[in-house]
């Protein structure tokens, strides 16, 4: 599955409302079936940005690299 960094956060706002705005246009062209893909995009879109939000609450702790002991020591 694909992740998104929470950098692109508002990369993803720009992608909504184009979606949004082409939404607009498809629903006054009469396009039934342009409305329900796109429907669908921003479904995506909206998941994939609560799972960054998520990822952005998330704490990551450096534990550094584990070293083995040495023999004899």
């Amino acid at each position: 599955m694909l992740s998104i960094n929470p950098r692109m956060l508002p990369r993803l706002d720009e992608l909504e409302a184009d979606l949004l705005a082409r939404r607009q246009r498809a629903i006054d062209e009469g396009w039934r079936g342009e409305v329900e893909g796109l429907d669908l995009t921003l479904r995506f879109l909206r998941s994939k940005r609560a799972q960054a939000h998520r990822a952005a609450a998330t704490w990551t702790v450096d534990l550094g690299m584990p070293t083995r002991p040495r023999p004899g020591r």
